[in-house]
């Protein structure tokens, strides 16, 4: 019998992932191990272990982690229950980085706001946008994701963004999105944005701190560039 098609039951006790890692710990199993013990089952002629190797053959880590539904059901052994496991292990792995274990975090610069959100953003194929709504003292009261897709004045309206400070009593705003390319230098329409973003806060009193624009590893604070005074 070849190995591939040996159930994970047959196999012995050392050699199945779960009960590995049960005995010896997470860092004791390899990546496929790993991926098998989320997966859990394989298909009638391919165990788990197998599929999992298949599957890392093909991709390396980042690359599975970017896959989408519609290209992980492609592989051989993976329908949509194991695709839709997949994707939610990875975005698990992002929210951790984004975790905030103390509610007050206080945002004292651009590089802090970059740190929050470049692991969320750095893979997203379209522009995102979202809001940190701070107090007096530039603690976070509260995240909010404003918009998904290429960002115009009609979408990113004022309303939209201060709504949600008037309701939490903010006294200041932080916007931030991504550009995909990978190039966080600011657009004319992120600009006219923002421009119209200030006047808006001016006139309800809620000061919009900052803009930052996150590429690939670096950002750009449209404060720092004179564009918010």
């Amino acid at each position: 019998m070849s190995g591939y098609n040996i159930k994970i039951k047959e196999m012995p006790d050392d050699e199945r992932p779960r009960e590995r890692l049960l005995k010896r710990g997470p860092s004791a199993l390899s990546n496929a191990e790993l991926l098998a013990v989320i997966l859990r089952t394989g298909t009638k002629n391919e165990n788990v272990v197998s599929i999992c190797k298949r599957i890392l053959s093909s991709y390396n880590l980042k690359q599975l982690s970017l896959a989408d539904m519609s290209e992980l059901i492609q592989i051989h052994g993976v329908g949509y229950a194991k695709a839709a496991q997949i994707i939610a292990v990875f975005e698990l792995a992002r929210n951790l980085e984004t975790f905030i274990d103390n509610p007050k975090t206080k945002i004292q610069s651009p590089l802090d706001v970059y740190s929050l959100f470049y692991p969320k953003m750095r893979e997203k194929k379209k522009e995102e946008m979202y809001a940190l709504y701070l107090d007096t003292k530039n603690q976070i009261l509260k995240e909010d994701i404003i918009s998904i897709g290429s960002l115009n004045a009609s979408i990113v309206h004022p309303r939209e963004i201060f709504k949600p400070a008037l309701l939490e009593s903010s006294a200041s705003v932080i916007i931030t999105h991504n550009h995909p390319s990978g190039d966080p230098s600011p657009s004319r329409e992120d600009v006219s944005i923002t421009k119209k973003l200030v006047d808006g806060g001016n006139l309800l009193g809620i000061e919009l701190l900052d803009h930052i624009i996150i590429g690939d590893g670096r950002y750009v604070s449209l404060k720092d560039e004179g564009i918010i005074s």
